[in-house]
């Protein structure tokens, strides 16, 4: 059966089968649920509600019982930003040999078509896919997340910014009163403190997620190598949790009672400019724990080809697949509409803990 390049339901399907890009901090922290987190809306809609640590209270036999209010919620509407990489296939591409293709190759221009367009979806789709882990890291960080959207001129942009507090500044915050690289550092107590600012709201706190110098510079100082039984190092132990590419266990501390995974991320991006940026900067630390938040996915709103009609797809990522019989080109574009949310206000800590970041 021919491979239908007009048809975006056809598209989906072979988009959905391509392996995705790998991806720490998005797929622990900000999971997706397909049956509640994908809207056929424009606009995504989240309820808030405070936790509560109240006692029952104690009662006369003969009272009955003593009524307690229901906790009150507030919900937020968000407008999720649109990300659209686009590629185009011209009739000079379907006469060169593609990378990795055989040097004495027999593939008729149609065969070659078919070959790039699956290659063109999966890097357009793993480019999203670095978007969303560059998303939840400045979620994290920031407790919120700045979009430029580039229009006609792609060297101009135009700012959008979503904050998860209504503070004036983040409240999500903690400052060391003596840097992690200094003398005098007190790695453990801060980390106490850091805890019990996220156990108090009855919050987890199990990751602590560092920049690689950060990292280093917490297992190499003095009082928590002291802790460290390093008799028990097992060369090829097997940990009970495999983390991706770029992600490392460097060591588990335990933090008045609570067991922190002291995590390094050294999986780095290219920014606009071309430079190699580290998703968690130099410097930098966040606590929080898995689940903390989630990724939520807006509708998006398209013309088809096919019919020259509006259709309105609700999903991860919407292929869309154009021809232009003047110009001899064909474009495949990939859109996706994606927000990183908390799912509880500040689930998150985040600390600036060397002296030099």
């Amino acid at each position: 059966m021919p491979f239908n390049f007009y048809e975006t339901h056809t598209l989906l399907m072979a988009v959905q089968q391509l392996a995705p890009a790998t991806t720490f901090l998005r797929d622990r922290y900000f999971p997706t649920n397909d049956a509640s987190d994908v809207f056929a809306t424009d606009d995504v809609l989240v309820e808030y509600r405070d936790g509560s640590k109240k006692l029952a209270p104690f009662v006369a036999p003969r009272k009955g019982g003593v009524t307690i209010l229901r906790n009150g919620y507030h919900m937020e509407r968000y407008t999720p930003p649109f990300v659209a990489p686009k590629r185009s296939l011209s009739a000079d591409d379907l006469k060169k040999r593609g990378f990795g293709e055989a040097l004495y190759t027999q593939l008729t221009p149609e065969q070659r078509q078919q070959t790039l367009i699956l290659k063109d979806a999966d890097e357009l789709g793993e480019f999203i896919t670095r978007r969303e882990e560059a998303m939840a890291a400045e979620t994290m960080l920031t407790n919120g997340c700045i979009m430029k959207h580039i229009a006609d001129d792609a060297d101009e942009s135009d700012e959008m910014e979503i904050r998860f507090y209504s503070e004036g500044s983040n409240p999500a915050t903690y400052a060391p009163t003596t840097k992690w690289d200094a003398a005098g550092a007190k790695i453990l107590a801060d980390l106490g403190v850091m805890a019990r600012m996220l156990t108090s709201k009855g919050l987890r706190a199990t990751d602590l997620i560092c920049s690689p110098d950060v990292a280093d510079t917490i297992v190499n100082n003095e009082v928590i190598q002291k802790l460290l039984d390093n008799k028990r190092y097992e060369l090829g132990m097997v940990e009970p949790e495999v983390l991706p590419a770029g992600a490392a266990v460097m060591a588990r501390l335990n933090v008045n009672g609570r067991i922190i995974s002291v995590i390094s991320y050294d999986e780095t991006y290219t920014d606009d400019a071309g430079k190699d940026q580290l998703y968690i900067p130099s410097g930098k630390c966040i606590l929080t724990a898995p689940a903390c938040g989630r990724t939520l996915y807006g509708a998006v709103t398209q013309v088809e080809q096919a019919d020259g009609e509006f259709h309105t797809y609700a999903g991860r990522r919407v292929p869309k697949y154009l021809s232009n019989a003047e110009g001899n080109t064909r474009s495949l574009t990939i859109s996706s509409r994606p927000l990183l949310i908390p799912n509880n206000k500040n689930p998150f800590i985040v600390a600036d803990v060397l002296t030099q970041g």
